[in-house]
């Protein structure tokens, strides 16, 4: 018989709403009941069932991180299984029960040696899929990635990279302007990879006709891209109108103003928003030094920038913490800001059967927040990661 746990008392965010003194059990990995109402008198417990009582807390689902390169002091593009699973450790630490291992910038021989490494992850459960950003992008918008290394999108470089990945790629960002960039979009949708507008220098019109090529993600939208004009409005007011677009946001207080956040979540609505950390490996670490790709940043109060140069370099958030910034500073909706973290990015990723939302059937990965939205539980497929903190 599979082990059963019952939670009560807590509110509950559900895909129709915030459930008060919801109640959910479950058994093995699988939420199996979603109602209502206290736990068993006392004295009187459930057969086979751990009881515990949530009240003052509320449960939202685990986190869905469609971009992340590393964590707690370790990165994906080391091409470690050691590293990869540190970095992992640390992000479910802070709530996020599914993710993608984003590389970076890098010649094609070594990107394919870390797809190789990371599909092994994917193909025993503990990633979602691995996501390329980079080689494939502009000298313009580059941030924090190599220049010497960036190359035109050509389809051959392209199905090299998928071939390494083993089917395993989910998602790549590339510029679409540069030659090839179409051809390029067209051969990831044929192959079931999502093609993501990022690190452009593209025009408003270059990008509508990436979308119409099938790209359907904007990898963190405003950022690495030109800014919105009035008179040249750019990428971003083709990839924020279109209704075949996702876009990426980081929440973080530095990659975007409140105001543009909102702006963004205004005109997308949360059903196309996603927000994803973009970490680093100084995610979950204090200030220091950290290699990112062949690059090196620099961690200051939290902020990561390369030491050469200076531009920001990836982050060092955690949904947990994009999560209560959305809530206690941005203003947003509860229900907005699970939408942006759990089920936009699990439907983008063709997962929602499984993941990112509460329901009867779904694997059981659930965050506990307390009642100032501070992390203080996190469950992945049944099994507590962190055991939640009661009074």
């Amino acid at each position: 018989m599979s082990k059963r746990t019952v939670l009560t008392g807590a509110r509950v965010v559900l895909p129709e709403g915030v459930r008060e003194n919801g109640r959910l059990t479950v058994e093995g990995r699988t939420l199996t009941a979603v109602g209502h109402g206290p736990g068993p008198a006392a004295g009187s417990p459930e057969p086979g069932a751990g009881t515990l009582d949530l009240t003052g807390h509320w449960i939202v689902p685990g986190f869905v991180d469609t971009h992340v390169h590393g964590g707690g002091g370790a990165s994906f593009s080391a091409g470690s299984h050691e590293e990869s699973l540190t970095a992992i450790g640390t992000h479910r630490e802070h709530g996020t029960t599914t993710m993608v291992a984003s590389t970076v910038t890098g010649d094609l021989d070594d990107l394919s040696r870390q797809a190789g490494s990371l599909s092994e992850l994917v193909e025993q459960g503990e990633l979602a899929g691995i996501h390329f950003e980079g080689p494939f992008i502009s000298c313009e918008r580059r941030g924090a990635h190599e220049e010497s290394l960036l190359r035109d999108p050509d389809p051959g470089d392209v199905r090299k990279l998928l071939d390494a990945a083993r089917g395993r790629a989910v998602m790549m960002t590339l510029a679409p302007e540069r030659p090839g960039g179409l051809d390029s979009v067209r051969l990831l949708v044929d192959n079931g990879v999502i093609a993501a507008v990022g690190h452009t220098d593209g025009s408003y019109e270059g990008t509508q006709e990436a979308i119409d090529a099938g790209a359907t993600v904007a990898t963190h939208l405003f950022n690495a891209m030109p800014p919105l004009g009035h008179r040249q409005p750019g990428p971003v007011a083709a990839l924020l109108a279109d209704e075949r677009v996702t876009v990426e946001l980081i929440n973080d207080g530095i990659h975007l103003h409140p105001a543009v956040l909102r702006l963004a979540f205004e005109a997308a609505g949360a059903d196309r928003v996603a927000f994803i950390t973009d970490a680093m490996g100084a995610a979950g670490m204090g200030d220091g030094r950290y290699p990112l790709g062949n690059l090196e940043v620099e961690v200051r109060g939290g902020v990561a920038r390369l030491v050469e140069g200076g531009s920001i370099a990836g982050s060092t958030l955690t949904l947990d913490q994009a999560f209560k910034r959305a809530v206690t500073v941005d203003g947003l909706p509860v229900t907005d800001t699970v939408t942006a973290l759990s089920a936009t990015p699990a439907r983008l990723l063709g997962m929602a059967d499984r993941v990112g939302s509460i329901e009867t059937g779904k694997l059981a990965d659930l965050v506990v927040l307390d009642e100032e939205f501070t992390l203080a539980g996190v469950m992945r497929q049944g099994s507590w990661i962190v055991p939640p903190r009661t009074r």
